[in-house]
């Protein structure tokens, strides 16, 4: 765990990025965010039901709380990576990759999955977290209609405590690509859980905190960039400086920023400095007001049920090309008094 920043050293930080926004200059700071430590807090998301994007949504139900049509099962798979090279050289020793999978169940159905194919969302925790702290807003993504596959790192998850290694996040992205190939192999083996069950052109990634640069290295970085990735949502993250290559030097894909005002863990700028980075693509930042690191992705909250809405409605518009999927952005992410969303660099109020 990488030692805070002093106060004063933050906050000078800060200032200078922040006038470097201000100027219309994307901001040259490039300084080690402190590592991350999180308190899931367990609860479950409630949401007005929407209809699923893909194929069409059964007749039963859907889950109480779920944002979507589609009740929702839950699968864990073990996937051994093998040993290797990572992004900096470094030799890697096998790695053990546990991934929680949710899914849109078929009408009447414990277990069974709906028929597919749907888009695959894969996700990225954060520092000393596992997928399970993020479990409501995962299922409300695949009551939506979507296959959610959350990565538990091996030397960053929450079983570790102390013993916990965040510099070894240069090697999560690649972990995050070994996971993807091994989910579209599965997809394509006949009689298994998810036979046919994804759509193999429809892929995005999201994460939070150390998850967040994760997958914002996945997008946007020269190391590591997965070019099957066709949007990426980025909850409170932030470039990550060990992380070898360069950030958007290339084409990247649509990204989404969500951030907490008042995070003092990811402070706005590091949201701020991906946003405003890359003026070609399709960029949005959702402005959280007042809200801190982890509330806008755990539990049962307006702040969380904004975040809910918002990523769906993005993945909705940049996954499976729904032409209303813009304007219900802008109708979910602009909340009086909770958040706002602006787009093409222009900075939050």
């Amino acid at each position: 765990m990488s030692a805070p920043r002093p106060v004063a050293a933050r906050l000078a930080v800060a200032a200078l990025a922040l006038a470097a926004l201000a100027c219309g200059c994307a901001s040259t700071v490039r300084q080690q965010p402190a590592a991350r430590q999180q308190a899931a807090r367990p609860a479950s998301p409630r949401a007005p039901a929407r209809t699923a994007s893909s194929p069409p949504p059964p007749a039963a139900p859907a889950d109480a709380g779920s944002l979507g049509s589609y009740q929702v099962g839950e699968r864990q798979f073990t996937f051994a990576e093998p040993a290797h090279t990572g992004p900096t050289g470094a030799y890697l020793d096998e790695r053990t990759l546990a991934t929680q999978v949710w899914y849109p169940l078929a009408a009447s159905s414990a277990s069974r999955p709906a028929r597919g194919a749907f888009p695959l969302l894969l996700f990225a925790p954060g520092f000393r977290q596992c997928a399970g702290g993020y479990s409501d807003l995962l299922r409300a993504w695949a009551s939506a209609g979507y296959v959610v596959a959350a990565v538990n790192f091996p030397r960053t998850n929450c079983h570790l405590g102390a013993a916990a290694y965040e510099p070894d996040l240069v090697n999560q992205p690649g972990d995050v690509s070994y996971v993807l190939s091994r989910l579209l192999a599965l997809d394509a083996q006949p009689g298994g859980l998810l036979s046919g069950l994804l759509d193999r052109r429809e892929i995005g990634a999201a994460g939070q905190s150390d998850g967040g640069d994760t997958v914002a290295a996945l997008a946007a970085n020269t190391c590591c960039a997965d070019g099957r990735l066709r949007a990426v949502a980025v909850l409170s993250g932030a470039e990550w400086p060990p992380m070898p290559g360069r950030y958007f030097a290339g084409a990247a894909p649509p990204m989404l920023f969500a951030q907490g005002s008042a995070d003092t863990i990811n402070p706005p700028w590091t949201s701020l400095q991906l946003y405003t980075a890359d003026g070609a693509g399709a960029r949005y930042y959702l402005d959280l007001f007042g809200a801190s690191h982890m509330v806008p992705y755990v539990g049962t909250n307006p702040v969380e049920q904004v975040v809910a809405r918002v990523t769906v409605d993005f993945f909705d518009r940049y996954l499976l090309g729904r032409p209303g999927a813009l304007a219900a952005m802008a109708r979910d992410g602009n909340v009086a008094g909770t958040a706002a969303l602006v787009s093409g660099g222009r900075l939050p109020p």
